[in-house]
């Protein structure tokens, strides 16, 4: 191997190389020629399979002062990068034949290898469609699943969101470079997964964005978790992309049923009928799934855990409190008539249980937990 060069950012090299895909990286890597391919020249990478110009793009890509310079850009930017042979890559999409070589990640790392399912659907949903990804995605979040999307509009946003306010939090899969944000509209939801959850690319910096990205962006959505869930498709929604690709994969594919003659719906209606996707009829039908596996088990222990951390901080009327809202959003006037707290008192608590980031408040004295 060439001075100073790990396989790390051979790979980084390789990946940042245009028209060098996952399937001549596997090739590389499966006969045994990382290392040695360094050193090839125009005519061996020719005689390997690429194209002259490929070639003469590769060989400018795997320099020292090439791939140094990638690597302090994204050091600058906050991004780090991990490729398949890293140990937190995430085990079921190094489980593909053709993986992404390199994933660029912003955020919570750790997040990589958590338990977690796509929720997806259209980019217009109807009332029923934002309701129902809210609450399977804060449901499953609540125990400790990690949900997945792309960052569009509608349902992918509404998952996102909602996931932020559970134990399992959120990882949207990019379909342009790290840094690029779209759509725009989504720039304050794009910086609270930053912060709060994880951000993931696997495209580098610089591709110029194009719609052919977008099921590349699918692949790692359906390849990365254990399962799919279509809350609203139309019959001809990209979300079944991600769908075909859950089955192609081997992976759980769910599909939320809808009204008979809704538009929003044929899709998902469709996936139950040809039996291609299992019926959801809420989000236990995912933790009965999950929970049988070695990796459900750690997710409930981690939960379990932080509910016994934050328990700690709480006093015993203030447990009270957040036990009743477990059960469902209730008023400030509910509260006191089944707590029987004076309401002043019981003021000063909901105040201290918002500051704690318990609970929150909403419109008309309303309180839920977070």
């Amino acid at each position: 191997m060439g001075q100073g060069w790990t396989r790390r950012d051979i790979l980084l090299a390789l990946h940042e190389t245009e028209g060098v895909g996952p399937a001549t990286i596997r090739e590389l890597r499966e006969r045994e020629l990382l290392e040695a391919c360094v050193h090839y020249s125009e005519e061996e990478w020719i005689e390997f399979g690429l194209p002259p110009l490929r070639a003469d793009a590769v060989r400018r890509s795997l320099s020292r002062s090439f791939t140094e310079e990638r690597k302090r850009l994204y050091a600058g930017m906050g991004v780090e990068w991990v490729t398949v042979e890293d140990e937190d890559y995430p085990e079921l999409l190094r489980q593909l034949r053709n993986p992404p070589a390199v994933l660029y990640v912003q955020g919570r790392k750790e997040l990589l290898n958590y338990p977690a399912y796509a929720v997806v659907g259209t980019r217009l949903p109807t009332a029923y469609g934002r309701q129902t990804a809210r609450m399977l995605a804060e449901r499953l979040s609540d125990v400790g699943i990690t949900i997945v999307s792309g960052l569009a509009r509608g349902i992918d946003a509404c998952a996102h969101e909602a996931a932020l306010r559970g134990s399992g939090s959120t990882i949207a899969v990019l379909g342009t470079p790290i840094g690029t944000i779209y759509p725009p509209q989504n720039a304050p939801l794009y910086q609270r997964i930053a912060e709060q959850g994880l951000l993931v690319s696997p495209f580098p910096l610089g591709t110029p964005g194009h719609p052919g990205l977008f099921p590349a962006r699918n692949a790692v959505i359906a390849g990365m978790t254990r399962g799919t869930i279509v809350v609203e498709a139309a019959e001809r929604s990209g979300s079944l992309i991600t769908a075909d690709l859950a089955r192609d994969f081997d992976r759980e594919l769910f599909a939320v049923p809808g009204m008979i003659g809704s538009p929003k719906s044929k899709g998902t209606n469709m996936l139950i009928k040809s039996e291609k996707a299992k019926l959801l009829t809420g989000p236990e039908d995912v933790m009965a799934d999950l929970w049988l596996s070695e990796a459900g088990l750690e997710s409930r222990r981690r939960v379990l855990e932080a509910a016994r951390q934050a328990e700690e901080g709480m006093t015993e009327e203030e447990r009270r409190i957040v036990q009743l809202l477990q059960e469902g959003p209730k008023t400030s006037d509910e509260l006191a008539e089944l707590t029987g707290i004076p309401f002043g008192h019981l003021h000063a608590l909901l105040i201290n249980l918002t500051l704690k980031r318990k609970i929150e408040q909403h419109p008309g004295s309303l309180y839920s937990v977070r």
